[in-house]
């Protein structure tokens, strides 16, 4: 596994996008809205001099994520991923985590179809597991 990325909670997303693009010169990448299923707003942003990339995240109340925000207490999650792998590796990965102390959310390989699983760590940071598709899933016919 390798880091992928970490997010950061913001209590106000347009606000927070401005500031890291102008303020700090980081660049989106790319842009999300997950509110459809209970998610939020999200951007990700990468340093164009490092390569390093964030994830700003914004959940509005009622999201499966919201919780009221408190300064200091906005790292979101770390994002990791096993690279090109099958969905049984990725599952091996998330069984292999829990087994060492990770506890289980509602994110398993089994509930987003195998693309991608998340736990929380000791302390409560939740901490995500991606894969990219294998050559066999990217020639499928769709």
């Amino acid at each position: 596994m390798r880091l992928e990325q970490a997010g950061i909670r913001v209590r106000d997303f347009r606000t927070s996008l401005r500031f890291y693009t102008r303020a700090l010169g980081l660049r989106v990448v790319r842009t999300g809205d997950t509110r459809s299923w209970g998610g939020g707003r999200w951007a990700l942003l990468r340093d164009p001099k490092s390569r390093r990339v964030i994830e700003l995240n914004w959940y509005p109340k009622g999201s499966l994520f919201y919780s009221p925000y408190r300064a200091g207490e906005a790292l979101d999650h770390l994002d990791f991923t096993i690279g090109t792998a099958s969905r049984q590796e990725l599952e091996r990965t998330y069984r292999r985590l829990l087994k060492l102390g990770a506890k289980p959310t509602r994110w398993s390989p089994s509930t987003t179809e195998g693309w991608m699983a998340s736990v929380m760590d000791p302390n409560g940071v939740w901490i995500t597991v991606g894969r990219r598709p294998t050559r066999g899933e990217r020639q499928a016919p769709t």
